[in-house]
């Protein structure tokens, strides 16, 4: 499907979660953000993301872009977030794009989304009437199109495009790590965005860094194809190259990111025939690492007295197995599996007789819970 909602810049936008750090501080360096934000508009970006619970992002957008070019000249996108932890009311909630435009200093905000969505907070946007809000917002002038960012499953997506098909846009996580990822499910979630016609942002398209930095036999694959170009560009490049993504947001940390992403999306071409062979091999050797070998096949959890989602918490494993990222590994672990929790496991070996992997089943999440639930 064509999009229609952004048609007059380069399809990658400037994600403003992960700015770079004043030395030693934990302070966004404004001068060093400035530099990342002339060199974006220089290179023919215009869109921006922020959100009202990025700490510091936003007030880092008004001296970086807002306060130094001129409202028309790009697009920004904000955020507004029902948990309880960014609001305890729906009043508060509400006020949030008020604290928003006042940090910016934006007037308006092209893009307004209703933060990470999943089956978790879903009623909280109904109850707090977000949905009725934001079209207010957008009959008020004080935003230009609404939609919503996602993390939950295709079926859970399914339902809210249904519930709310005035949605204008989706923003997902994508990238070819999680292309088949049987938790992320990004290739169900996008084809699920493109039947209901809404066009997608996607995010994560470099999972947070870790497809900058693969594993060695991705890298042996990467270089062999193309030894000039970055591991990170071929990430953003698969994400750019689906029919029915608008923009690729790269949270840039420095400005040698920002070179790197403006050298192959400045003048985009998507990925030829050849170049997604050269993806699939990359996503095959990632498989190849040391992770729990569980196809996601579920015969064991039917039976699972303790409701623990095992595939579930063998993909979030993987994902420090894989990657050494302990840390985004907990933060999944927090939420996303579902059910309950590695060390609920009673050892009943219901599982284990049931799975077509023989995996020990009992003694991995042993292992999970000693290392995630720390």
């Amino acid at each position: 499907m064509e999009n229609k909602l952004i048609d007059d810049c380069m399809k990658l936008g400037f994600g403003l979660m992960r700015l770079p750090k004043v030395e030693g501080k934990q302070d966004i360096d404004v001068e060093h953000t400035k530099r990342m934000v002339d060199a974006f508009i220089e290179a023919g970006g215009k869109y921006f993301d922020t959100a009202f619970v990025y700490v510091g992002s936003e007030a880092a957008t008004k001296a970086a872009l807002c306060d130094r070019y001129p409202r028309e000249s790009y697009y920004l996108a904000d955020k507004l977030n029902a948990a309880d932890f960014a609001c305890k009311s729906e009043e508060e909630a509400k006020d949030e794009i008020r604290i928003s435009l006042e940090r910016t200093g934006a007037k308006y905000f092209d893009f307004y989304l209703l933060h990470a969505i999943d089956a978790r907070n879903k009623e909280k946007y109904d109850k707090y009437g977000i949905w009725e809000y934001v079209k207010k917002l957008k009959a008020e002038g004080l935003i230009r199109h609404y939609g919503f960012s996602f993390h939950d499953t295709p079926e859970v997506l399914d339902e809210v495009l249904t519930e709310h098909p005035d949605a204008e846009f989706v923003q997902l996580q994508i990238n070819y790590s999680d292309w088949e990822d049987p938790l992320i499910s990004s290739r169900r979630c996008y084809e699920i965005a493109t039947r209901h016609g809404k066009p997608v942002i996607v995010m994560e398209p470099v999972k947070g860094g870790t497809l900058a930095d693969p594993p060695q036999n991705v890298k042996d694959i990467l270089k062999a194809a193309n030894p000039d170009a970055s591991f990170a560009s071929w990430a953003v490049r698969f994400a750019a190259s689906l029919p029915n993504v608008m923009m690729v947001l790269s949270g840039m940390s420095n400005y040698e990111q920002m070179e790197d992403n403006l050298s192959y999306m400045r003048h985009f071409q998507p990925l030829s025939d050849e170049e997604q062979e050269i993806v699939k091999k990359a996503h095959e050797a990632l498989l190849q690492n040391q992770g729990i070998p569980c196809t996601s096949c579920h015969y064991c959890t039917p039976g699972c007295p303790m409701d623990i989602h095992i595939p579930e918490i063998f993909s979030v494993m993987n994902v420090y197995k894989r990657y050494n990222d302990l840390n985004a590994a907990r933060n999944d672990y927090g939420w996303r599996p579902g059910g309950e929790k590695a060390s609920s496991c009673i050892q009943c070996g219901q599982c284990e007789d049931a799975c077509p992997q023989h995996l020990p089943i009992i003694s991995l999440l042993e292992e999970v819970a000693s290392t995630l639930e720390k």
